[in-house]
């Protein structure tokens, strides 16, 4: 195992020659979150649904709250379908806070069934959730590209997430603010803040390289 003092700035060795951010060192849940699924490009719009409702109910808690009930949430919100969920009503909120399986917050939780609504309305409007929000993707100019732990933990929204978050609010979506949409950006591959010598940050990049970005359907 490599000396930590020879690591670069918020990097954490692992078994063999893996280096990991040192926020997805431990535990094991959180490494395979951070391996195999952080900053991969996704285009599916029920994944991209999904994870931007988590990241809504990670405010004001730990991520790694939200990971080990996310097979909880998944089965609670019938797997995040927004088509399904757009049609819920207040008997379901009322019964969504008696799952102890998942954060029981009301607002969060009537934001997921109004932000489905919302959803479906993108879809009509772009053609898919993932041409409306990969069409936020930052120039790669806008951010640094070395960021060392205290950068990393210090950078909490961009510009461009700060205009995402003001046209979702402006079209009816909740708990969305600029530090929730960052999330949501990182989460789902567009941008990569995997740390300068994390052994996942080549491949997230390769792969961010090979994604072919959705465009807008024409109506």
């Amino acid at each position: 195992m490599a000396n930590p003092s020879t690591l670069p700035a918020g990097i954490v060795a692992g078994t063999g020659r893996i280096r990991r951010c040192w926020w997805g060192a431990d535990p094991p849940i959180y490494q395979a979150y951070h391996d195999d699924e952080w900053g991969r490009p996704v285009a599916d719009d029920r994944r991209l649904f999904e994870k931007l409702c988590l990241e809504g109910f990670q405010s004001g808690l730990s991520w790694l709250t939200i990971l080990k009930k996310r097979e909880n949430f998944r089965l609670a919100f019938d797997g995040f379908d927004f088509h399904q969920l757009a049609h819920w009503g207040e008997h379901d909120v009322e019964r969504l806070l008696g799952d102890a399986g998942i954060v029981r917050h009301r607002g969060k939780i009537e934001a997921t069934l109004n932000n489905a609504r919302r959803a479906l309305e993108l879809v009509a409007e772009f053609g898919s959730l993932a041409a409306y929000f990969w069409a936020w993707e930052p120039a790669t100019g806008e951010r640094p590209r070395h960021l060392d732990q205290p950068a990393l933990a210090a950078l909490s929204s961009s510009p461009a997430s700060v205009a995402m978050s003001k046209d979702l609010r402006k079209r009816g979506w909740a708990f969305v603010g600029p530090t929730t949409c960052y999330s949501f950006m990182q989460a789902m591959g567009m941008v990569n803040d995997h740390i300068e010598g994390c052994s996942a940050r080549p491949k997230v990049e390769l792969a961010r390289r090979m994604f072919v970005r959705p465009l807008r359907v024409q109506s």
